[in-house]
């Protein structure tokens, strides 16, 4: 276990139903700083919520005896125009190259805006512009401070033969969850702190609001 691991404790109390590999594809992907590499992309069939969720077979991923995984929500604004109010877009890139070196997988999930959508999000971003902040903003609008749902994603692992990860998350309701539906979680691995003037305030209410290990500069 390195350092900044922290052990979860395993607590089953949901099997989620049985879902299936639909199609795996080779794609070849080159990222905007220049970093490129080779994933295997697959998609499945089965999946409680009826989302078309993927998930990224990265480095030797089929040999991997505890392989590095992450749960990386969509994010439109963060992962393809580079917005800076979230620290999206930068997990996602360093997400990928570190799973390539221990071998793992990423599972890229459609829960948009902590599973409230684009449109809601964005409406979420003009009230944290009149001084909310990011959870506060969903509750403002009758949504929940987080929406999100990882059974679809334990039926991947359970679809790709992952039956123990090493999860590569700041946030420990992902494992959490992930333990409840018979996943283990040996180690729950810390991304690194992706700080701009734009999103540290975003950043501190995760950990203000959901325990997030963060370590923010003073």
């Amino acid at each position: 276990m390195s350092a900044d691991a922290h052990p979860v404790p395993a607590v089953v109390t949901a099997v989620p139903p049985v879902a299936g590999v639909r199609t795996k594809v080779r794609v070849p992907l080159r990222f905007a700083d220049g970093w490129e590499t080779t994933v295997d992309v697959y998609t499945f069939t089965g999946l409680v919520d009826g989302k078309e969720h993927l998930a990224l077979g990265i480095g030797d991923y089929e040999n991997a005896a505890v392989p590095l995984v992450r749960l990386h929500s969509e994010c439109l604004t963060g992962d393809v125009f580079g917005s800076q109010r979230c620290d999206c877009g930068p997990q996602l890139r360093e997400a990928v190259e570190r799973i390539g070196e221990h071998g793992g997988y990423l599972l890229y999930l459609r829960q948009e805006g902590r599973g409230i959508g684009l449109y809601a999000k964005l409406d979420a971003y003009a009230l944290q512009d009149d001084g909310l902040d990011t959870y506060e903003a969903n509750l403002a609008l009758g949504r929940g401070e987080d929406e999100r749902d990882y059974t679809a994603a334990a039926q991947m692992l359970n679809a790709l033969g992952v039956g123990e990860l090493r999860l590569l998350s700041n946030n420990p309701d992902k494992a959490r969850q992930l333990a409840r539906l018979g996943t283990r979680v040996a180690e729950l691995v810390p991304t690194g702190v992706h700080v701009s003037d734009a999103n540290v305030r975003y950043l501190r209410a995760k950990i203000e609001h959901t325990g997030h290990t963060l370590a923010l500069p003073a």
